[in-house]
């Protein structure tokens, strides 16, 4: 399929007016599920290890079995994707981001309420792998929504930076998750920390699910989306959803999937293995850990819109490209960083890897909306970004674990963050170009490459 450059299709004011609103609407949701999300890993790496599980004879095998119930999740989202993305893509955007904000934080609320192993033995981490399921199967449609939300509002010649608002609400939402954990490991004693303590983070998720629900009863559809959906109903050749995009579309869900590879590996090596790393090679104070995440945080919301800045100004490609050459040589100096155990160094290493994180991840939205057209964009951009955290993000917190625990090197860590920046710069450098690239061009290229009868304006 082939684009061109908008030229004749003017950036009116309806097209922009109320975005800030919409950007707002769509920044509180995702922080609320994303507080959500992060909290269980955090607290995987810090409770649930020993909470939930049998004492396995090490510290490291109890972490391997809570961060295999935390890829539970990640499974459980692509199938979210899929069936929020065919809702999304059939009914609206702000429908199903209602109902996963729900979802979510009901499943997070009951987290806290569970007992451990030793009182109810095997149910315990069965009713957590439960919740877990339903947290990441809301989680994984949600993300689609979000950005398409704010990219389909937005204009041609901004969408980088307008799009990359909603990804900055995730480190806000993992700020608020460390910065509850922190509070709590400051004001109680370990063993009440360990004990009870955790569950207070899990139960102010009720109040942050309320507020969010409540703002996302007033946004608006975008008007692209509306006239994609009336090409739908007026043309029966016209598909929607999971298996068309699947069809019409293979290209753009493996490029997506290339480009996600690295950007999610990169990050949840520095959010959740760094902590394992620390508290278990160094014995690192919990409270110094979560203080020099939660720096780290700040910095990365701050960062995430100034680069999806770039990425209008500069080329999609050339961003991103710049974040996976950088990410691999970022464990190579960062675990040396992190062995001197001198915490500006420590705050200063994961800040750095967030920062070149933000690289990749800020222009994704834009970039993954601009590769489908309206009528399956939901669905494609979901199944691209949602199917990768399976073989990514949620195996790249075991994966280094059980590095470190055959090796006990730091080393086979960086090789293996490497190689995965390796494959998103060949998916980078194989990409086509979309900066500026009209959502409209993108429908009416769709339309005429599938023969489709396009709805007057």
């Amino acid at each position: 399929m082939s684009v061109r450059k908008a030229t004749t299709v003017p950036e009116t004011e309806p097209r922009t007016s109320g975005l800030k609103k919409i950007v707002a609407a769509s920044m509180v949701g995702t922080v609320v599920e994303w507080y959500e999300f992060f909290l269980y890993a955090t607290a995987a790496s810090l409770v649930f290890g020993t909470f939930f599980f049998p004492d396995a004879g090490t510290e490291l095998d109890g972490i391997i079995a809570a961060f295999l119930t935390y890829a539970v999740g990640f499974v459980a989202r692509p199938l979210g994707g899929i069936v929020f993305g065919q809702i999304g893509d059939r009914l609206g955007r702000k429908h199903t981001l209602q109902i996963t904000i729900i979802l979510v934080g009901v499943a997070t609320f009951l987290m806290g309420c569970l007992p451990g192993f030793d009182t109810i033995g095997y149910w315990a981490p069965a009713l957590l792998v439960a919740l877990r399921f339903i947290q990441g199967f809301a989680v994984g449609g949600e993300w689609g929504g979000a950005v398409l939300l704010v990219a389909e509002h937005s204009p041609d010649r901004s969408r980088g930076f307008w799009s990359s608002w909603p990804q900055a609400a995730v480190p806000v939402g993992n700020l608020l998750a460390t910065l509850v954990l922190l509070g709590m490991s400051w004001i109680l004693p370990s063993d009440q920390f360990l004990g009870w303590g955790w569950r207070v983070a899990f139960w102010l998720s009720a109040i942050v699910v309320i507020v969010g629900y409540y703002i996302r009863t007033h946004v608006s559809e975008a008007p692209i989306f509306l006239e994609a959906r009336a090409q739908v109903e007026a043309d029966k050749a016209a598909g929607y959803g999971v298996l068309e995009v699947v069809k019409k579309y293979p290209r753009g869900i493996f490029g997506a999937m290339g480009l996600r590879f690295a950007e999610n590996i990169l990050y949840y090596i520095i959010v959740s293995f760094t902590i394992v790393y620390l508290k278990t090679v160094h014995e690192y104070d919990t409270s110094q850990l979560l203080l020099a995440l939660l720096i780290a945080h700040v910095i990365h919301f701050l960062v995430i819109p100034q680069v999806g800045r770039l990425s209008d100004a500069f080329g999609r490609r050339p961003v991103y490209l710049a974040g996976a050459v950088l990410g691999a040589t970022w464990a190579f100096f960062a675990f040396p960083m992190f062995d001197t155990q001198n915490p500006f160094l420590i705050i200063a290493a994961v800040t750095i890897g967030l920062c070149f994180h933000a690289l990749m991840y800020a222009g994704q939205p834009a970039i993954m909306a601009e590769m489908f057209p309206t009528r399956m964009r939901y669905s494609g951009v979901s199944l691209g970004y949602q199917v990768t955290s399976i073989v990514a993000g949620s195996l790249a917190p075991i994966i280094a674990t059980a590095l470190l625990q055959q090796y006990q090197s730091w080393m086979p860590v960086a090789v293996y963050v490497a190689a995965a920046c390796a494959v998103t710069a060949f998916a980078v450098i194989t990409m086509k170009e979309t900066r500026g690239v009209s959502l409209l061009d993108v429908d009416a290229a769709d339309a005429r490459a599938n023969g489709l009868v396009r709805v007057a304006r």
